[in-house]
């Protein structure tokens, strides 16, 4: 399914810069709070037989923090100067923030070069799959290249689901009640989708999700 919203509905300008500024206020918080924890953990003079705990757990929230930085530059931002990326560097940055959870992911996209459109659309696209399994499952990420660009992402898994604020978000719809940074992200992914003259497309049943973006090449 595909819809297009009212633009006068949407946020636009300052409204939608906070909305992204605030989920990655949230994505950044935990690790940056617990790196503060680890640090102060280190300095208490009541706590050293916990201190290679505390190293443990700045390290590990170090590396969480580094991985949220390097996907928001491609996923909500400018990125680097590099006009092109290939299949590969988008599969680390994506991987960096997945390994570890419930879910698994299979990686399937080609090793041709995408655009900062097409890489902004595909990490965000892989980053809402993994999502859609917060019980674990298989998510499996692929690309298609004919006269156009095809970006899939299936999740299959025992309670794979949308929230209703990612629903309203992929179809290009406005918010109207849920959390605002459930729905940012996946409006996000719409409106890159739109932008660069493309569209996308969700299938949510029983245990399946699947979003299916095409972009001109």
């Amino acid at each position: 399914m595909t819809e297009t919203a009212a633009p006068s509905s949407l946020p636009d300008g300052q409204a939608l810069a906070a909305l992204v500024a605030g989920k990655l206020c949230h994505d950044f918080i935990s690790p940056a709070g617990a790196i503060s924890s680890g640090l102060d953990l280190l300095k208490d003079p009541t706590a050293q037989d916990m201190r290679d705990d505390a190293m443990g757990l700045i390290e590990a929230s170090a590396k969480k923090m580094v991985a949220l930085v390097a996907f928001a530059r491609v996923a909500f931002g400018a990125s680097t100067s590099a006009e092109r990326f290939s299949g590969a560097e988008l599969g680390e940055l994506v991987a960096g923030l997945t390994e570890g959870g419930r879910a698994t992911l299979d990686w399937r996209v080609d090793g041709g070069d995408f655009s900062k459109a097409q890489a902004r659309a595909l990490v965000n696209l892989a980053w809402l799959t993994m999502a859609a399994l917060p019980s674990g499952g298989a998510a499996v990420v692929s690309s298609e290249r004919g006269e156009g660009l095809k970006l899939a992402g299936v999740a299959e898994g025992t309670r794979a689901r949308l929230k209703p604020e990612a629903v309203a978000g992929l179809a290009g719809r406005p918010l109207s009640e849920g959390l605002p940074g459930q729905w940012i992200q996946p409006y996000w992914l719409w409106l890159t989708a739109h932008d660069a003259g493309g569209s996308l497309e969700v299938q949510a049943e029983d245990g399946r999700v699947a979003l299916t973006v095409h972009m001109p090449n």
